[in-house]
């Protein structure tokens, strides 16, 4: 188990994921749900823009957000829009910070991406 952790946190680190400054899970999850950030890259209304995402489940990201929060209508399709000025807020409640690229493999992996052509199914 500790041998396959420490293979996916090096794949993480050559595929631009940042190592956390705080503790990355919270007491009693499994070591293989996490909540992810990118860094506040994205241009929009005259601000800087990051991804929050879960790999887990929409639930888990949407407790997530509200924990620290972030209002539902911030939520598109598959990720929460979090501005950069609240994304050290979402690192220091446990998101676990990775780039890009890293965000959206583990995104698309976990089964939870929902393209802009493909629409959410109602709840």
């Amino acid at each position: 188990m500790a041998a396959a952790r420490r293979a996916r946190t090096a794949g993480a680190r050559r595929a631009g994921a940042v190592r956390p400054q705080g503790p990355a899970r919270r007491s009693g999850r499994s070591a293989e749900v996490a909540i992810y950030i990118d860094r506040p890259i994205w241009p929009g209304h005259g601000r800087m823009w990051s991804h929050l995402v879960s790999d887990a489940s929409f639930d888990e990201l949407h407790a997530f957000a509200a924990r620290i929060g972030v209002p539902r209508r911030a939520f598109e399709r598959d990720h929460y829009d979090l501005p950069a000025e609240r994304y050290a807020d979402a690192v220091r409640a446990g998101a676990v910070e990775v780039g890009s690229k890293e965000l959206l493999r583990r995104l698309t992996e976990a089964g939870l991406r929902r393209p802009k052509h493909r629409p959410a199914p109602r709840p």
